[in-house]
């Protein structure tokens, strides 16, 4: 392939618990093209951790340096696993199955979170990333980061998203921005309680478009947006819940910026709105994502993260040998689409 110009890209990163471990393999796979400068980044939960462990590295020592701490990240959370109660049982190991569904301390674990409070639960309110993102990312380091960061937490008060950037990130920030209501103690923050900002965006695209000089947005996609089938079990149907309402969001404002490519003047007029009209869309995905229920989102198995940032390296390369000509010239993710029916 002959070498190309720099171009300069923004990410946008979806949140899914374990299943961020599919990005990580985009992240590795693209940081592999040196055409390719990320200029920011927009994630929550796991997006958000793999965000922050990207831009630290990157300013430590450029891609090299940001992909060998996103797999340091990645090993350190599966070696915590190792000493996790939800573990996979004898038959599902012997199928190759990844879930959880009859591991059970899950089943425990997801009953209980129905009925009791995590506060009754883990009194103390102990998470174990706490300890591996202060191992993993040099904060003060984090603010001079050339990769701009956007990550979103849910305002528990207020009910509203907000947006921290870089000099704001901290690890009570990244854990507020993965931090399920019924497993977790709401993180406090300048005073106001915050959780999983998948409830008011997963991600946020509003600051790649306000805050960014990129025309050319790469959306990494874990949850879903179609399944085929109605969900029948209680399981199902809260794990369909849960996808629906952690995409609402972004789906809104993809279709905002749909809604702006076909009314709005390229040229002239508001300036946020031609800087919406003007961004180009592309989207990594996988259909495997369909293929794994929500229990699996808290499988940390190395085998199983493994398995994730190889499919994560197989879609990026897929992307790049399909859509890669696109970047810089034409969108590859039709946001039209989603005005269908509406």
């Amino acid at each position: 392939m002959p070498k190309r110009d720099p171009l300069p890209i923004d990410l946008a990163l979806q949140g899914g618990g374990s299943h961020g471990a599919f990005t990580w393999g985009v992240l590795d796979r693209l940081l592999e093209e040196d055409w390719l400068v990320v200029e920011a980044i927009s994630g929550t939960s796991a997006g958000a951790m793999n965000a922050a462990v990207l831009a630290d590295g990157y300013t430590e020592g450029g891609s090299a340096s940001a992909r060998k701490w996103l797999a340091r990240f990645w090993e350190k959370v599966a070696l915590a696993a190792r000493f996790s109660p939800f573990q996979r049982g004898p038959l599902d190991i012997l199928l190759g199955r990844w879930t959880l569904d009859n591991s059970p301390a899950f089943v425990a674990m997801d009953l209980a979170a129905r009925l009791v409070s995590p506060y009754m639960l883990n009194p103390a309110g102990t998470n174990p990333l706490a300890e591996i993102l202060g191992e993993c990312i040099d904060f003060p380091r984090l603010t001079k980061s050339p990769v701009k960061l956007f990550v979103t937490a849910t305002n528990v008060r207020t009910g509203r998203g907000r947006v921290f950037r870089n000099h704001q990130i901290t690890p009570d920030v990244l854990m507020a921005s993965a931090c399920l209501p019924t497993m977790y103690h709401a993180v406090e923050i300048d005073g106001d309680p915050y959780w999983d900002g998948g409830f008011t965006g997963n991600p946020t695209m509003t600051p790649l478009i306000r805050d960014c000089e990129a025309r050319d947005t790469v959306l990494v996609q874990i949850n879903p947006v179609e399944r085929p089938g109605t969900p029948r079990t209680a399981r199902d149907i809260l794990n369909r819940l849960n996808e629906v309402s952690f995409n609402a969001v972004l789906m809104k404002e993809l279709r905002m910026m749909a809604m702006i490519h076909k009314k709005a003047p390229r040229a002239g007029g508001d300036e946020e709105i031609s800087r919406w009209a003007e961004m180009r869309m592309h989207r990594i995905s996988s259909g495997m994502m369909v293929e794994l229920g929500y229990s699996s989102k808290l499988n940390a198995e190395w085998d199983f993260l493994c398995m994730l940032r190889d499919e994560g390296r197989r879609a990026a390369q897929e992307f790049l040998q399909a859509h890669g000509a696109d970047l810089g010239h034409r969108a590859s993710f039709d946001v039209d689409e989603l005005l269908d029916g509406i």
